[in-house]
């Protein structure tokens, strides 16, 4: 029986096929993502570095099966494969600060073909503090600022900080069983907002936190000076009090944090814009028409998160740009190198 396409397709195969093409042809290098959500987010990535000598593909990591995931695009022994015209583009989810203590995450930060988020996931990008204003003003056509979202996320992230240090430690040092993500994640979230009073959220999460915080002290007297230490390490690699909410778990983040902070937000924007045509409406058909024009125009929070893509000067995005940057002057050096060889 033939093999599949997915089993002998590999960077050295597509350098092969390169090579039958004119010379002045585009290099096409093929990056594998983990699933469909993931696919319009590492085009946007890769736009940018397209140019007249390159193009990407991205793509789910199989053309033969539905499977899809960060194991599938990373084990399968598709590490290997990787090379100048393949590249794997996933979530970092904990394997980036889990360094090197795990197969994974010794792959995304040890493999110079895999590139990761740096942030949790995607989520997190499409949560970046600095968009969220643009975001409710794409959904709503009002453009008036009712929260400083950038304020908010800030003083939210510096109260989950110390439980997020606990989080990766528990990681590191097997205990996740003890404090597992989907139990932090809990004491992160919070439901209602009062727009008028965002403070009361906060605080709602910072005495979640703080009783967690304290139950952990109490299990894991040990961790004491660990943790200090770790503290200092996380900050080197780029998380800080500031941006926590950046490396938490990207679902959590835009499920229980960033959508129930905007929905009531856009609610009252779009009932202030509905007010404003109401009373500048000179008669019944044209506040009708204007009313139905307006509603028609609107778009929903979550649809615009998922399409934002205001997050390019994010930290951690600046990081895996570099990233990126470095590994295509390289590829273009050896590639270089092989089509004009040294006399």
């Amino acid at each position: 029986m033939a093999k599949r396409w997915s089993e002998h397709l590999n960077s050295q195969y597509l350098g092969a096929a390169q090579k039958l093409k004119p010379k002045t042809a585009r290099r096409k290098i093929v990056a594998y993502v983990e699933s469909y959500d993931d696919v319009s987010l590492w085009r946007t990535v890769l736009d940018d570095f397209e140019d007249d000598t390159r193009y990407f593909e991205v793509m789910l990591p199989s053309r033969s099966t539905l499977g899809k995931g960060k194991k599938i695009v990373l084990m399968n022994e598709l590490g290997p494969k990787l090379g100048n015209y393949m590249i794997a583009c996933v979530d970092a989810d904990y394997d980036y600060l889990l360094q090197d203590t795990t197969p994974t995450s010794r792959l995304i930060n040890g493999n110079p073909f895999v590139f990761h988020t740096y942030a949790y996931a995607i989520e997190n990008y499409q949560c970046y503090a600095e968009t969220l204003h643009r975001v409710c003003v794409m959904a709503t056509l009002n453009d008036r600022q009712i929260i400083d979202f950038e304020g908010f996320m800030r003083d939210y992230s510096q109260i989950i900080w110390p439980l997020f240090v606990w989080s990766i430690w528990a990681y590191r040092h097997n205990h996740y069983r003890e404090f597992t993500m989907t139990e932090f994640g809990h004491h992160v979230s919070f439901g209602d907002i009062n727009v008028y009073h965002p403070e009361f959220s906060l605080d709602f999460v910072r005495r979640k936190v703080n009783r967690k915080i304290s139950w952990l002290q109490r299990h894991f007297p040990q961790a004491k000076k660990e943790y200090e230490k770790l503290k200092q390490e996380l900050q080197e690699l780029g998380v800080t009090p500031d941006t926590t909410y950046l490396y938490i778990q990207g679902h959590t983040l835009f499920d229980n944090v960033v959508t129930p902070l905007l929905e009531p937000v856009c609610v009252l924007l779009r009932k202030e814009r509905e007010r404003e045509i109401r009373s500048l409406a000179e008669h019944e058909v044209q506040r009708q028409n204007e009313l139905s024009c307006y509603q028609h125009s609107q778009n929903s929070v979550e649809g615009m998160l998922r399409k934002n893509v205001g997050f390019k000067s994010a930290p951690p995005y600046l990081r895996l740009q570099s990233d990126i940057e470095c590994l295509l002057e390289r590829m273009d050096a050896e590639v270089m190198q092989k089509t004009c060889p040294a006399s």
